[in-house]
């Protein structure tokens, strides 16, 4: 039986996003690493979100959240990383930014 090959699928991370992994405390840099390995490999593991911010998913690492789109089946982008209490409104912010140059 022949194993089934996915397409290897490629991050889109912004700079802001890069320069605060880099500042974080090492443990929280590994566990967000590790998540954004994990969201490359099962794109579809993160909770789809609602209203406002349909279309994208949330990924879990402890109290904090990695948010992203799948936008074609080979590119997801990473739109925010941040702590659950302030991530989503943040997150609302930054699509409002993109739809409204």
């Amino acid at each position: 039986m022949a194993a089934t090959v996915r397409p290897r699928l490629k991050l889109r991370v912004p700079v802001e996003i890069v320069t605060f992994i880099r500042g974080c405390h090492p443990k929280l840099k590994r566990k967000i690493r590790a998540g954004l390995q994990h969201i490359v490999t099962e794109p579809e593991s993160g909770k789809s979100l609602k209203d406002e911010l349909e279309g994208l998913k949330s990924y879990r690492i402890s109290r904090f959240r990695i948010i992203y789109r799948i936008s074609s089946k080979k590119i997801i982008d990473i739109v925010a990383i941040g702590p659950r209490k302030i991530i989503y409104e943040e997150t609302y912010r930054i699509i409002k930014k993109e739809s409204n140059p």
